[in-house]
């Protein structure tokens, strides 16, 4: 299955990672406005509402079908006889497996809810369902295209700039890198 992340430049790939690095960055942010107590199930529910109005939900629903074609693929290249049968199986099964996605979701509906207040996630959920909200939600797929070209460009100048500063210093020091 580690074969799905080597795609090229696929939007559910870079979706995949811009989740993963939300998520990421939520864990990892200094706790604002951290509850005490287990939040809320109102607190969860807008939590999840924020998860889903900011798109960060529409991250995750690729992933199902996404894995289950890779899937489906690795297994026919050794076994191509079994197509009919696991087209069919893969099928049936499909519902179980998106309701799978509802572990993430709820998952970040939590990392919300214990960053953020319930009245501080309405007003972050009211800027979602606002009309410059939906413009940025709607925005946001080719602006994270466009930024992925750009991070790699930036990425390799950067590597590249903190090399030649390295040798640089180093040869002052008499060290040839």
């Amino acid at each position: 299955m580690s074969d799905i992340l080597h795609t090229s430049r696929s939007r559910p790939l870079k979706s995949m990672l811009a989740a993963a690095g939300l998520a990421l960055a939520l864990a990892g942010a200094p706790a604002v406005a951290q509850q005490a107590t287990q939040p809320t199930a109102t607190h969860l529910a807008v939590a999840r509402e924020v998860v889903v109005a900011s798109g960060l939900s529409r991250s995750f629903e690729s992933m199902v079908p996404q894995f289950m074609e890779q899937m489906k693929s690795n297994l026919l290249t050794t076994r191509p006889e079994i197509g009919k049968d696991l087209t069919e199986v893969l099928g049936r099964l499909k519902p179980e497996f998106d309701g799978q996605r509802e572990d993430i979701l709820n998952a970040a509906a939590r990392i919300f809810a214990s960053r953020l207040s319930e009245p501080e996630l309405k007003d972050v959920a009211a800027f979602y369902k606002s009309a410059s909200g939906q413009k940025y939600v709607a925005a946001q797929p080719p602006v994270m295209d466009e930024l992925f070209g750009q991070m790699q460009a930036w990425s390799q100048r950067l590597s590249e700039f903190m090399i030649g500063r390295v040798r640089a210093e180093m040869k002052k020091k008499g060290v040839e890198l």
